[in-house]
C-alpha cells in the first residue's frame, strides 16, 4: 500500500498552534540565545526505553558498586554530556504515554495518540484506511531522501513500537507481521510492520538494522535456524530476510554474535542482523544464549562503522528496549543491567564519533513507576535492604523495619506483579515474553518477611505497592542528555516533540527536500 510522499503537505495536529510550528518556535527561541556552532554530519539518538531519571540514578548508583565504589559519586557515560534538558511525554490521548506514541514524537516533530505509529493523532486507533492518507515523515525517511546513511539498532524486536516508529506508518504498534492484522486490513493489503522494514524505499533504504524479532520476517512454515523446533509467524509464505538479501549482492544477513565478528564491513552495504526469534536477551541472560548474542555496545559498533562509510553523514537510533521489559516485571535487577549496558552502548559509540561533527543525543520514551527511598546509608547495596544511620549518623548494624516489623528494600515499585514480594521465583520463557521472570499468581495480605531474603539475587522481584500482571509507565518527565553541534539547543523543559526539531535543526534542515533542500 503506498503511503503519501514526503512532499505531501499533512494537516496540523490538534495541539495549540500544531506541533511542528511550536516545535519550529521553541527551536528558535533556544537558537536566538545560544550561539550558532556548523551543522551537525551525523546524529545519533539513544533512547533507552523506559530510563527514568530514578533509574538512570539506580543504575548509575549500581554501577558504581560493581566497581567496588559507594555508587552514588558515580556518573553513567552519558550522564558526561555538557548539555540537558526535560521532554514531556504524555501522548495526545493518555496522560501515561506508550512507547509507540511517544517514539512517533521523537523522530517526527508531532505527537500522537498512544498506540500507533508515525501517524498523526486524528486517526483513530486500529484505522488503517485512514492511516494510509495520514503518515508523519520520519527523520529516517527525511534522512535517506537527503542521501544519508541511517541504522536502527536495538535489544527488543525490530518491530516493537520504538525502533518501528522510525521505519513505519501504522494505526496498531501491535501488528508486527501479517498473521497480526486484522482481517479488513489484510484484505486490503495493509503492510505489517516487518514487510514496512523490509519495503522500506526511501533512498536507498536502511542501511543496518539489529535486534531481534526473526519470527515476523519468516513463514510458518521455515524452522528457526537457532531453534529448530520453532517456527516463524508469518501466514503469506513470504521469507523477509531473504528479500532483504536480494536487495544487492552486498545485502548481508546474520542471527549469532559469531556471524557479526566474522563480517567484512567493507563488502556489506545493507546489513539486516536478528538475534532472537522475539526479543534479545536481558543482559543479566545475554551469556546463556546458545548461538550468542552481541551485546548493545557491539552491535552499535557494527552499526557505526557500517554506516561511517557513507559520503553524506548518517543518522542512527540505538534503543536499550528491555530496561522497559524489566520493569514491567518488577525485576530492578534486570532493568538496572540492562541500563548499564545502555550507558556502555553511549561510551562505546563516544569513542568511535567525533563530537564536532556528530550530534549525540540520549534520551528515554517514558519512565516507570520505580522509587529509591527509605534513608538508606551512604553506600548500601541499591538492590538490598534498607539499613539507615543511627542517632549518630552512622550506618546501623540492622536493616531498619516498618511498622509492621519488616525489613524493605531501596527500590520498590508503584505497581506491578511484585505485589507479594515473592522472591523465589526462577526465571522462565513464555513464549510471547521470552526470558522474563514468572510473576505470583496469587495476593496475599501483608508484606512478606525478607529477612532471609537475598534481595539482590536475579530473580528477586521488588515489591509492588498495587498487584498488576505487568508493571506500568510512569509519567513524569524524562531527560534529554547531548554533546555535539546542535547539543546547545536542549535545555528547559520542553515538548518530547522538541527533540525532532532541535535534531532537524543541527543538521540544517531548512525545508522538506520535495522543496530543493
Amino acid at each position: 500500500m503506498a503511503f503519501a510522499t514526503l512532499g505531501v503537505a499533512v494537516a496540523v495536529g490538534a495541539a495549540e498552534g500544531g506541533w511542528e510550528a511550536e516545535g519550529r518556535a521553541a527551536v528558535q527561541r533556544i537558537r536566538a540565545s545560544t550561539p550558532a556552532k556548523g551543522p551537525a554530519r551525523n546524529v545519533i539518538l539513544f533512547v533507552g526505553d523506559g530510563m527514568g531519571v530514578s533509574t538512570v540514578t539506580a543504575a548509575r548508583i549500581l554501577e558504581g558498586q560493581l566497581r567496588g565504589r559507594p555508587g552514588e559519586e558515580n556518573l553513567l557515560s552519558f550522564e558526561r554530556l555538557p548539555h540537558t534538558a526535560l521532554a514531556k511525554t504524555y501522548n495526545t490521548n493518555q496522560q501515561v504515554p506508550d512507547s509507540a506514541g511517544t517514539m512517533t514524537a521523537l523522530v517526527t516533530g508531532r505527537k500522537t495518540r498512544a498506540g500507533v505509529l508515525s501517524i498523526d493523532e486524528s486517526v483513530a486507533r486500529g484505522d488503517h484506511r485512514a492511516a494510509a492518507a495520514h503518515p508523519l515523515p520520519t527523520l529516517f525517511e527525511q534522512a535517506e531522501v537527503r542521501g544519508l546513511r541511517t541504522g536502527i539498532v536495538t535489544t527488543a524486536r525490530v518491530t516493537h513500537a520504538t525502533p518501528a516508529a522510525c521505519y513505519a506508518h501504522s494505526p496498531d504498534r501491535n501488528w508486527e507481521d501479517d498473521a497480526k492484522l486484522p482481517a479488513p486490513a489484510r484484505a486490503d493489503g495493509f503492510p505489517d510492520l516487518a514487510r514496512q522494514l523490509i519495503e522500506f524505499d526511501a533512498g536507498d533504504g536502511l542501511e543496518v538494522v539489529l535486534g531481534g524479532g526473526r519470527a515476523h520476517f519468516l513463514p510458518i512454515e521455515h524452522a528457526d535456524p537457532e531453534y529448530p523446533e520453532q517456527t516463524g509467524l508469518r501466514r503469506d509464505g513470504r521469507d523477509l530476510i531473504e528479500a532483504w538479501r536480494e536487495r544487492s549482492p552486498a545485502s548481508a544477513t546474520v542471527w549469532s554474535r559469531d556471524q557479526l565478528e566474522a563480517l567484512e564491513l567493507a563488502e556489506v552495504d545493507h546489513l539486516l542482523g536478528l538475534f532472537e526469534p522475539s526479543h534479545m536477551r536481558w543482559e543479566a541472560h545475554r551469556g546463556t544464549d546458545p548461538a550468542g548474542e552481541p551485546s548493545l555496545a557491539e552491535m552499535t559498533e557494527t552499526a557505526i562503522r557500517l554506516l561511517q562509510r557513507g559520503p553524506s553523514g548518517f543518522v542512527l537510533m540505538v534503543e536499550g528496549g528491555r530496561i522497559d521489559h524489566g520493569h514491567h516485571a518488577s525485576s530492578a535487577y534486570l532493568a538496572l543491567h540492562d541500563t548499564i549496558a545502555f550507558a556502555e552502548a553511549v561510551e562505546r559509540a563516544l569513542a568511535l564519533v567525533d563530537l564536532d561533527d556528530t550530534l549525540v543525543v540520549v534520551t528515554a520514551d517514558h519512565s516507570h513507576v520505580l522509587t529509591i527511598a527509605g534513608y538508606p546509608t551512604r553506600g548500601n547495596p541499591i538492590l538490598g535492604l534498607v539499613v539507615t544511620n543511627d542517632a549518630r549518623g552512622e550506618s546501623s548494624a540492622e536493616p531498619v523495619r516498618d511498622l509492621s516489623g519488616l525489613p524493605y528494600t531501596t527500590l520498590g515499585y508503584g505497581n506491578g506483579p511484585g505485589y507479594t514480594g515473592a522472591s523465589d521465583q526462577q526465571p522462565e520463557g513464555p513464549k510471547h515474553f521470552p526470558h522474563r521472570p514468572s510473576h505470583a499468581s496469587g495476593i496475599r495480605a501483608g508484606r512478606p518477611d525478607l529477612s532471609e531474603t537475598d534481595t539482590r539475587a536475579p530473580d528477586f522481584l521488588q515489591e509492588s505497592a498495587i498487584p498488576m500482571q505487568s508493571e506500568t509507565h510512569g509519567g513524569e518527565d524524562v531527560a534529554i542528555y547531548a554533546g555535539g553541534p546542535g547539543a546547545e539547543l536542549f535545555r528547559g523543559v520542553q515538548e518530547q516533540s522538541y527533540v525532532y526539531h532541535a535534531i532537524v535543526d543541527a543538521l540544517g534542515w531548512t525545508s522538506q527536500p520535495s522543496d530543493g533542500d
